[in-house]
């Protein structure tokens, strides 16, 4: 099974998120889990910086060598930046999913979408292996 750090909160269409409780603006990524479902990672689209997204969006797509799935954001605000790493080089979702391979900040206005406990996100995935 895939480690679930617990300074995170997650959605049930497996990104993370970083910061929730605690700051204006948070971190992005797409769950270890969601990385080894898809593969060996080959492309990454993210949002444009200055965008404003609504919880639940569709902002960016990642794509492996098995298929192409949506990212959503979480949380609604302003993008505010974007890792062009994990543009550059796509297998850092793969290989740190919940480090550089993080994908975009989002400067946080109002409520975000539910979100899952490490718990709540560990019996989640456990039905789907």
């Amino acid at each position: 099974m895939s480690n679930i750090p617990d300074d995170l909160s997650y959605t049930k269409e497996h990104e993370w998120v970083r910061g929730v409780e605690d700051s204006v603006t948070v971190t992005v990524g797409i769950t270890a889990f969601a990385a080894d479902s898809l593969g060996d990672v080959v492309y990454v689209q993210l949002p444009e910086v200055g965008s404003n997204v609504e919880p639940g969006d569709s902002v960016g797509e990642v794509e492996s060598t098995k298929s192409v799935n949506e990212i959503y954001t979480p949380v609604g605000g302003e993008v505010v930046e974007v890792n062009q790493a994990v543009v550059d080089d796509p297998s850092l979702a793969n290989s740190d999913p919940y480090g550089e391979g993080w994908m975009f900040k989002v400067r946080v206005e109002g409520d975000p979408e539910e979100l899952l406990s490490p718990e709540e996100y560990t019996a989640l995935t456990a039905g789907d292996s």
